[in-house]
């Protein structure tokens, strides 16, 4: 698939970006994508689901070993794998390679992170898993209007790991980071 380029200015004209597949049931295992930013002088990360190479889904949180999860700085790829459990309840683990080849897991992603941001990353995949387009999506979340200063910075926080994904972009380094 030719990668096309967004231009915020030509917005109107731009020629419309191939629409990800729409899959009802989400495969067991994702690729995914680590981007980190800031919050407030807090360090978070965004896991991004993939899906043939586009956003599926969300997930973000504190990196932190108490509240949140703590990743070695050289991981900025793994696989978001649900997992079902005997009493039919589902979590997320994040599964990645650390520098020896090992494969580390990280079980329950799902409720190592803060209700209400878990809430609004829950939106924003259901947006992602169903074809809106990433320029949209953006445009979406922008628009929130988040009455907490945290959550706003979130917000920009969540954009910034989006935009990674709009044709001809580049990963654009945290600032502060080498």
């Amino acid at each position: 698939m030719e990668k096309q380029t967004y231009s915020p200015a030509a917005d109107e004209q731009a020629q419309p970006m191939p629409r990800p597949q729409v899959v009802e049931v989400r495969p067991q295992t994702l690729e995914c994508d680590v981007v980190r930013f800031q919050n407030n002088k807090e360090k978070w990360v965004a896991l991004v689901g993939l899906l043939n190479g586009y956003p599926y889904e969300i997930f973000t949180g504190l990196q932190d070993e108490e509240e949140g999860i703590m990743l070695p700085k050289s991981v900025n790829k793994g696989k978001i794998v649900k997992q079902v459990n005997a009493d039919g309840t589902k979590r997320y683990d994040f599964q990645f390679e650390n520098t020896r080849g090992y494969k580390i897991t990280v079980e329950g992603i799902n409720e190592k992170f803060n209700p209400e941001y878990w809430n609004y990353a829950k939106l924003i995949s259901g947006v992602l898993r169903y074809g809106m387009p990433i320029e949209h999506v953006i445009k979406l979340v922008a628009s929130l209007s988040l009455n907490d200063e945290s959550i706003n910075t979130w917000k920009n926080g969540v954009e910034r790991a989006l935009k990674k994904y709009l044709p001809g972009q580049q990963e654009q380094p945290e600032p502060n980071e080498p």
